[in-house]
C-alpha cells in the first residue's frame, strides 16, 4: 500500500507537496480551499504549475482532494444542496487542473427526511454534478461514514443503492477504517476484516474501492462516534492494520493518515505502518 497523510496547504496549494515530503508520505490527500467556506478562488496558473512541479521534484503524489464538510447532498433545505452541487463540481475541475485523480465527500445527512429519501437525493445530486461540471477525468469517492446522526452512506448497502441510482464510471469509494468500524463493521482481526471486504465486494464490488483512510477509533465498535485516533492506539488494534498494508490487492492503492495532523505526528505515525509491513526492518 502507498502510504501518506492529508496535509496543509498552508502558504497556498502548491505547498502541500513539499509538506508530504518533510512528512515521509509517498502519496497525499489535500483541502483545495478552505473546508469550512463556500468560497472558491480560482487556482492560478502559476499555482497549478509549482503544484505539479513540487510533486514532481519531492516524488509525492497527490492521491485525492477532500471536498468541503459544509457539503450536504441530502439536504432537504434546496439552498444547501444546489450550494454543495456547485462547490463538488468545481472540486472536480480543480482536481482535473491539479492532475488529481479522486475527490473525496461526505454523502450527507437526511435530517429527518428518512434514509431511502435521503439515498435517492444523494444520487440525484450526484447526477446534477457530473451534468453541470467541466471536470473530464477525476473520480468521486463516496467516503464510508460512522453513522453519527441523520448521516448516510454508514451501510455498505446505501452506497450500493447509489451507484445503482446513478450509473456513472465516475464513481469510487473511499474505505475509512474508523468509520466503518464505528458503523458496526468488525474489523480487528485478519478474519473479521477479510469478511468485512468479502461482504464490500459482494454488496459494491471492491473494484470501486479506490482508497483508504487510515484512521484508529476511540470509541469501541458500533457506536457511530466518528472520533479518529492515532495507529494502535484506538480500538482497532494493530492486526487490522497490518492485515491491509500486506494485503496484495490494495499494493496500488492509496492509504491516507488524518489524524494528528501534524507532520512529526504523521512521521510517527507513518513509521508504526510500515513496521507492520511484512519484511520490513524499519
Amino acid at each position: 500500500m502507498k502510504l501518506g497523510a492529508h496535509v496543509s496547504i498552508k502558504g497556498g496549494v502548491d505547498k502541500a507537496p513539499i509538506y508530504g515530503k518533510e512528512a515521509t508520505c509517498d502519496v497525499i490527500q489535500i483541502f483545495s480551499k478552505n473546508q469550512m467556506q463556500w468560497a472558491m478562488p480560482p487556482l492560478s496558473k502559476s499555482t497549478i504549475e509549482d503544484f505539479k512541479r513540487n510533486s514532481e521534484n519531492y516524488k509525492v503524489k497527490s492521491v485525492s482532494i477532500h471536498a468541503s464538510y459544509l457539503l450536504n447532498l441530502s439536504s432537504p433545505d434546496e439552498s444547501i444542496r444546489k450550494k454543495s452541487i456547485k462547490d463538488l463540481s468545481s472540486e472536480l475541475e480543480r482536481a482535473d487542473a491539479l492532475g488529481i485523480d479522486y475527490v473525496v465527500f461526505h454523502p450527507g445527512a437526511h435530517m429527518g427526511e428518512g434514509e431511502v429519501k435521503g439515498i435517492k437525493t444523494i444520487a440525484s445530486s450526484i447526477r446534477e454534478v457530473f451534468e453541470i461540471t467541466d471536470s473530464k477525468k477525476s473520480m468521486l469517492l463516496i467516503e464510508t461514514t460512522a453513522g453519527e446522526g441523520t448521516h448516510l452512506c454508514y451501510k455498505f448497502e446505501q452506497i450500493r443503492d447509489i451507484f445503482e441510482l446513478t450509473r456513472t464510471s465516475r464513481l469510487g469509494v473511499c474505505f475509512d477504517t474508523c468509520h466503518v468500524f464505528q458503523a458496526g463493521y468488525d474489523i480487528r482481526t485478519p478474519e473479521s476484516f477479510l469478511k468485512v471486504l468479502e461482504d464490500f465486494d459482494r454488496v459494491i464490488g471492491l473494484k470501486y474501492l479506490k482508497l483508504f483512510h487510515l484512521n484508529d477509533s476511540k470509541r469501541e465498535i458500533g457506536m457511530h462516534v466518528d472520533r479518529h485516533e492515532e495507529i494502535g492506539l484506538g480500538k482497532i488494534r494493530l492486526d487490522a492494520f497490518r492485515f491491509l498494508v500486506n494485503n496484495a490487492l490494495f499494493k496500488d492503492v492509496g492509504g491516507i493518515l488524518e489524524i494528528p495532523g501534524d507532520i512529526e505526528g504523521y512521521k510517527r505515525n507513518l513509521i508504526t505502518l510500515r513496521r507492520l509491513i511484512y519484511g520490513n526492518n524499519l
